[in-house]
C-alpha cells in the first residue's frame, strides 16, 4: 500500500507539473492582446493575469472537472499507468509546441493523451463517446462562437464610437482593457485548470481514495489553480507574439472585443461542463476582431498553421500517451 501511495503521491505532482506547462504554455491567451496593445507591461500583465487565474475556482463549479474525471474514459478503467501515459503524451505534445511557438491546444493535449493511454489498455471500448464528442464538437464551434462574438461586438463598438476620435478612444479602452483580460483570465483559469483538477480526482477516485461517489477535493481544486498560476506568472513569452501580433495588429479598442468575446465563450463552456480549448477561442476572436476591420487584416497564412496544429493536437498527443502507458505497463 505504502509503495501504492508513493507512485499516487508522484502522479498527483506530475499532473500539477502539467498544469503549471499548461498555465506556461497558454499565458499567451489571457496576456497576448494586453500586451500587444501595451495597455500593460509583459511584467505587469502576467501578475493581473496569474492572479485571476488563480481566483476562478470561486466563480465557476467543477463541471468541466467531473467531463474530465469520469466523462471521457470509463472510470474502471482508469489507473495509474493510464494517468501516467495521459500526463506524458500531454507535456511532450505541450513542451514540443512551446518549443516551436505553436500556439497548440493544452486541453487536447490531454485529452488526447488520456484517451490514448485508455485505448492502449481497454481498446475503444475504454472510450466514453458522449464525452468524446462533445469534446471534439467544441474544437469547432469554441472558435467561431469566439470569431462571431467579437466580430459583432467589434462592429457595435465602432458604431457607438463613430464620432469619437482615434485618441479619445484609445484611452477608454486602455482602462476598459483591464477588466476584460481580467474576464478572460477567470475563464482561462476555470476552464484549463479543471482539466487538470479532473485527472487528479479521476486517479484518486479510481484508487478508492474518495469513497463511493467521485468529487474534487478542495486541496486539489487550490493546488491546480496555483500551478497555473505560477505558469502564467512566468510567461510562454515565445507564443506572445504568435497571439498577439503575427495573426493581426490590435489597438486597445479591439483588444477589448476578442478578450471580452473568449471570456463570454470560456464562461458558456464551463458552465456546460465542456473542456474547450482557451487557444482555440482566442485565435477565432483575435481573427474576427482582424477580419472586422477588413479581411486583410488578417495573416490567413499564420492563422492556418495554428488550425493545422489544432487538428493534429488530439492524434498526436493520444499516440504519445499510448507510448508511455505501453511503457509504464512493461516497467510497473
Amino acid at each position: 500500500m505504502q509503495g501504492s501511495l508513493v507512485l499516487i503521491a508522484a502522479l498527483v505532482a506530475v499532473a500539477l507539473v502539467f498544469d503549471f506547462l499548461n498555465g506556461l504554455h497558454d499565458a499567451a491567451n489571457s496576456i497576448a492582446t494586453v500586451v500587444s496593445t501595451r495597455v500593460l507591461s509583459p511584467s505587469i500583465a502576467v501578475i493581473w493575469a496569474a492572479f485571476f487565474n488563480f481566483i476562478a475556482f470561486l466563480f465557476f463549479g467543477l463541471h468541466v472537472a467531473q467531463t474530465i474525471g469520469t466523462g471521457l474514459i470509463a472510470p474502471e478503467v482508469v489507473d495509474t499507468r493510464v494517468i501516467f501515459g495521459a500526463l506524458m503524451g500531454a507535456i511532450t505534445w505541450n513542451l514540443f509546441t512551446w518549443w516551436g511557438a505553436i500556439p497548440s491546444s493544452s486541453s487536447h493535449a490531454l485529452i488526447g493523451g488520456l484517451v490514448g493511454a485508455g485505448t492502449a489498455k481497454s481498446g475503444l471500448s475504454a472510450v466514453v463517446w458522449p464525452g468524446i464528442i462533445k469534446t471534439v464538437g467544441a474544437i469547432v464551434w469554441s472558435p467561431l462562437l469566439g470569431f462571431a462574438l467579437a466580430l459583432l461586438l467589434w462592429l457595435a463598438v465602432a458604431w457607438l464610437l463613430v464620432r469619437s476620435t482615434p485618441f479619445a478612444v484609445d484611452k477608454k479602452f486602455r482602462v476598459l482593457q483591464l477588466g476584460s483580460a481580467a474576464l478572460y483570465s477567470i475563464g482561462h483559469g476555470a476552464n484549463d485548470a479543471q482539466k487538470t483538477m479532473g485527472i487528479i480526482a479521476g486517479l484518486l477516485y479510481a484508487e478508492n481514495l474518495l469513497g463511493a461517489d467521485f468529487y474534487v477535493p478542495f486541496w486539489v481544486v487550490l493546488s491546480c489553480q496555483a500551478a497555473m498560476a505560477l505558469g502564467t506568472l512566468i510567461g510562454g513569452w515565445r507564443i506572445v507574439r504568435t497571439m498577439g501580433s503575427r495573426i493581426t495588429r490590435l489597438r486597445p479598442v479591439q483588444g477589448f472585443c476578442a478578450e471580452t468575446a473568449g471570456a463570454a465563450t470560456l464562461y458558456l463552456a464551463t458552465a456546460l461542463g465542456v473542456p474547450v480549448s482557451t487557444t482555440h477561442t482566442i485565435t477565432g476572436a483575435i481573427v474576427g476582431v482582424g477580419a472586422a476591420r477588413r479581411v486583410s487584416a488578417v495573416r490567413w497564412g499564420i492563422a492556418g498553421s495554428i488550425v493545422v496544429a489544432w487538428v493534429i493536437t488530439l492524434p498526436a498527443a493520444a499516440l504519445i500517451g499510448a507510448t508511455f502507458y505501453a511503457l509504464a505497463a512493461a516497467v510497473l
